[in-house]
């Protein structure tokens, strides 16, 4: 049973096979685990999400919702990558201070925030240039910006996705980046603060 690929392993254990992802969970474990506590840094919270991760893996296949795409140890990385953001977004959730009861602004003190209304509405203003000059890329940078900016994509998912190899994934975006910095220079546009 070991011969067989992720997603013959996925179908039999969505028929009952609890063997079947016992292998997918052996094949797995380690990869994913180093890419959650690399990113997490917390041994006891990389532990819970990716138990978390297998848990959502497992209810999603049970209920019949795995589609298939040949791309198994993507998804769980994907499954613990939204994980992971939702527990640092409830983490800064929690972390609320009011302003009612001080003399000065704490919301838009640089030494309280991590970034001034003034600097929130300026990167606002740079992510919007960016996206403009992005439209004028040829398509296939396009695409690979998108696909690693937008979409969160690995560049081996972007590899794959376009059916190229990952240096020519990379070779891609070095070009983007190159003619982005080259058309924000031709028409003055500041890409940093």
């Amino acid at each position: 049973m070991k011969n067989l690929n992720d997603e013959q392993l996925v179908l039999l254990y969505s028929k009952g096979n609890n063997e079947a992802f016992d292998i997918l969970l052996q094949r797995h474990q380690s990869r994913l685990f180093s890419y959650i506590d690399f990113i997490v840094h917390n041994q006891e919270l990389s532990e819970d999400i990716f138990q978390e991760t297998f848990v959502k893996a497992i209810v999603t296949i049970k209920n019949g919702r795995y589609t298939d795409n040949g791309k198994f140890g993507a998804w769980l990385t994907r499954i613990a990558h939204n994980l992971i953001i939702d527990f640092f977004r409830q983490e800064k959730n929690s972390k609320n201070i009011s302003n009612d009861d001080c003399d000065f602004d704490l919301l838009n003190n640089k030494e309280l925030c991590e970034q001034t209304i003034e600097e929130n509405w300026i990167g606002e203003q740079i992510e919007s240039d960016i996206r403009k000059l992005v439209h004028y890329l040829p398509d296939n940078q396009k695409e690979v910006i998108v696909m690693r900016y937008y979409k969160d994509m690995s560049f081996k998912e972007i590899a794959d996705a376009t059916n190229v190899s990952i240096n020519t994934a990379l070779g891609r975006m070095r070009y983007a980046i190159m003619n982005l910095r080259r058309m924000a220079d031709k028409y003055d546009i500041s890409l940093t603060f």
